[in-house]
């Protein structure tokens, strides 16, 4: 099986089949949010740092670091918002940004082997971030999407992800080190959005060997109780081989189906991370009596 091995300087996370599924946490991004977007842009990162900590206390393994702000300098406050959360906490980054300049200036203060978002299957986006990936030896998100937009039909967007990957390896980059997006489309706009990425994601994995991740917050656009399509998509999808996505941890459905659908595909021996997280505290008072009737076992013995 693929693994993909990303790091911070001091913490190591391992995406791949028959392992843990990796959540990336996704707050970190002024899209969609004014009010982090004009902070961002005055030299304010508060709320970023709120963001980073809360996520990584609700269990993202990685973080998804985006500072795209219109109008902005955004290589140089991509750059500081990477210190800055790489300061706070020593889980991996995803480099998030569609301006190739950010990428390399993300790349450039980032210490350990990051993740980049990312590169699609446009020969001048190719000729533009695979160079990079191969100087800072970063894996690579690539998404399944060219010059003609997003296919639905889930030949073509195999027939992209392989022409990445294809492209990858004449610059020396393993396939360990591509994690294919293969593109969650709005199931309420497309009602077989979910089984296309189904069928998808089961050939990237047999034919292709890489790992996949994905914008998984996409699925449930435009509907109502958005976390719970998001966690039953997550559920499926990690039973089909999905091995990460970029969503929200601080959303409690969503983290409960995947430490669930971790248990079920036996990717949490014993069941551990699902009993440290949801077993009910042991009361003061209840500990005592535990310790007093240990302490009259031992006088009796």
């Amino acid at each position: 099986m693929t693994d993909t091995v990303i790091s911070s300087a001091s913490k190591e996370v391992i995406i791949g089949n028959n392992r843990p599924f990796v959540m990336i946490g996704e707050r970190i991004n002024p899209t969609g949010r004014k009010m982090l977007a004009k902070e961002m842009a005055e030299g304010d990162f508060s709320r970023v740092e709120q963001d980073a900590l809360a996520q990584v206390a609700a269990g993202a393994q990685m973080l998804d670091v985006n500072a795209g702000i219109p109008l902005a300098d955004e290589p140089q406050i991509l750059a500081d918002t990477i210190k800055l959360v790489q300061s706070l906490t020593n889980v991996p980054l995803s480099i998030d940004s569609s301006i190739v300049a950010a990428l390399e200036a993300g790349l450039k203060v980032y210490n350990g082997k990051a993740l980049l978002n990312s590169v699609t299957g446009e020969e001048e986006r190719l000729e533009e971030v695979l160079p990079l990936v191969k100087k800072y030896g970063c894996a690579v998100v690539a998404i399944s999407n060219d010059e003609t937009g997003i296919s639905e039909d889930p030949d073509v967007r195999f027939a992209v992800a392989k022409k990445i990957v294809e492209h990858a390896a004449d610059y020396g980059i393993p396939s360990s080190d591509i994690v294919v997006d293969p593109l969650v489309m709005p199931i309420g706009a497309i009602n077989s959005a979910v089984r296309q990425v189904m069928t998808l994601v089961r050939r990237l994995q047999d034919e292709l060997k890489v790992n996949t991740t994905c914008g998984a917050s996409n699925v449930s656009f435009g509907l109502p109780n958005r976390n719970g399509i998001n966690a039953a998509f997550l559920t499926m999808a990690i039973a089909s081989g999905l091995t990460s996505a970029i969503t929200n941890p601080l959303h409690e459905p969503v983290m409960q189906a995947v430490i669930g659908a971790d248990v079920m595909m036996g990717n949490d021996p014993h069941c551990f991370n699902w009993i440290k997280k949801y077993r009910e505290p042991i009361a003061d008072g209840e500990n005592k009596q535990k310790r007093e009737r240990r302490r009259n076992r031992s006088k009796q013995a």
